[in-house]
């Protein structure tokens, strides 16, 4: 067999990256149950027509196709994509499910989506998203909108990371302020000032009038509202200094203020109020949220979301809600590229049991068992070679302990230090910071 050629966008870590995953996973996941979500996993399919009708990201859609399938293509319930986010299938399920659930109902969602993106650093084709939602039944108070930031910020507070600054603002606000200024599309207006970061204002001047029909004066008002930035509630003022009214952009600057003024009452200086933020997708209506890994910026957010209020609907029944989502495999992609993150060891193992000779294995073997019944990750040197084979062994594979069984007794080596000490398996215990790999800043980072 030939060498295998790399798929672009498709991530495999090694085992010490993998590592470093499960325990950002295992963090994020506390902190989602310290708040009440509760775990759901939904399949990684849905029915092309609810993946192709919701925003942008509907052109990344991997299709899915059987091998033997129709040369007329797929129809029905073979018409299938893997999804691209977990919102949409998150409000699927919650139609499907609605007389099961007790609302609001809160869940939080691990899992791998796929988008048929150009992979380049920090994007992927195949990725990891840690989300969690808070969905209800016909009204959706908008105190939750103030909620997610304090999730985030504790889940990522959690992580040996760089800090990270999330930026909020209220669809309403736009909305409102592009009908203010007599705007008759406010969503191709949304579209064009999203692309902002990405083309700059002139371009975006010029598709606020191509695409929503925008004079200079209104391109110039709404590129002035985009500009609006501020760590506490001021920006209220700055948007009203623009002269603009409207119920809708008066009821946005209100739901807006209390996303921030919460935020910073949890977390000074954890949220910033910027009006250039939009989110690309079509199914936002209320409060949207990205996230900036500081020292990461150029890379864009790590982390969004936004309310959605016309996502989940049944006849007359509509489940409006709000979630964020941490992109996992994203924000590990730029630390591991940078080198930002280590693990202690490559390996979970603390001990290695020394085998004297392949005749007492089993006594070895007896070792062990006895030190993973109490918790303490353990493997059996695979040959038995001359001690001081195993102990190299040991220290290529980051183990800090070795153990040795002999008539006398059995003693344990701190193979770091050079410390030998009796010991027996039933009540030796290794420095706690010792039992398991531990995941931080890499040095000099």
């Amino acid at each position: 067999m030939s060498k295998p050629t790399p798929i672009s966008g498709f991530p495999e870590w090694t085992p010490a990256q993998r590592m470093i995953e499960q325990f950002v996973l295992d963090r994020i996941r506390a902190t989602f149950e310290l708040y009440g979500f509760a775990p759901l996993e939904t399949r990684s399919v849905e029915p092309l027509d609810q993946l192709l009708r919701k925003g942008e990201t509907s052109k990344e859609v991997y299709v899915l196709r059987r091998l033997q399938a129709d040369p007329g293509g797929a129809t029905g319930d073979d018409a299938l994509g893997l999804h691209f986010d977990l919102t949409v299938p998150f409000a699927r399920y919650v139609l499907e499910n609605a007389g099961k659930l007790q609302f609001p109902f809160r869940r939080y969602q691990i899992q791998k989506v796929w988008r048929g993106e150009r992979p380049q650093e920090g994007r992927y084709r195949e990725f990891l998203q840690a989300d969690i939602d808070i969905v209800d039944r016909d009204t959706l108070p908008a105190h939750y909108e103030a909620e997610m930031p304090l999730v985030i910020g504790d889940a990522l507070r959690s992580l040996p990371i760089p800090p990270v600054r999330i930026q909020v603002n209220n669809r309403k606000i736009c909305e409102g302020f592009y009908r203010g200024v007599g705007l008759t599309d406010p969503e191709a207006a949304l579209r064009a000032v999203d692309k902002l970061d990405k083309i700059g204002p002139a371009k975006v001047a010029e598709l606020l009038a191509e695409t929503a029909g925008a004079s200079e004066a209104q391109a110039k008002a709404c590129l002035a509202l985009a500009e609006i930035s501020a760590p506490d509630a001021s920006f209220a003022d700055a948007v009203h200094a623009l002269g603009v009214t409207d119920p809708l952009l008066d009821e946005g600057i209100a739901e807006l203020v209390t996303v921030v003024e919460t935020a910073a009452a949890h977390s000074p200086g954890l949220c910033v109020a910027d009006l250039r933020i939009a989110r690309g997708l079509d199914y936002y209506t209320g409060t949207v949220y990205e996230t900036q890994m500081i020292g990461y910026e150029r890379f864009g957010s790590v982390c969004s979301g936004g309310r959605y209020d016309n996502l989940a609907s049944a006849g007359n029944v509509r489940f409006p809600g709000v979630g964020i989502s941490i992109g996992v495999t994203r924000l590990l992609g730029l630390l591991f590229g940078s080198d930002a993150l280590s693990v202690s060891r490559s390996v979970p193992t603390c001990v290695l049991v020394a085998v004297n000779s392949e005749e007492e294995r089993p006594v070895s073997n007896k070792i062990a068992e006895a030190l993973r019944s109490r918790g303490i990750p353990t493997e059996v040197s695979p040959s038995a070679a001359k001690f001081g084979k195993q102990i190299r062994y040991a220290e290529r594979r980051g183990i800090p302990y070795v153990w040795f069984s002999g008539v006398a007794g059995d003693e344990v080596k701190d193979i770091r230090s050079g410390e030998q000490l009796a010991a027996a398996a039933g009540e030796w215990t290794p420095a706690r910071e010792d039992l398991k790999p531990l995941v931080g800043p890499s040095t000099g980072v």
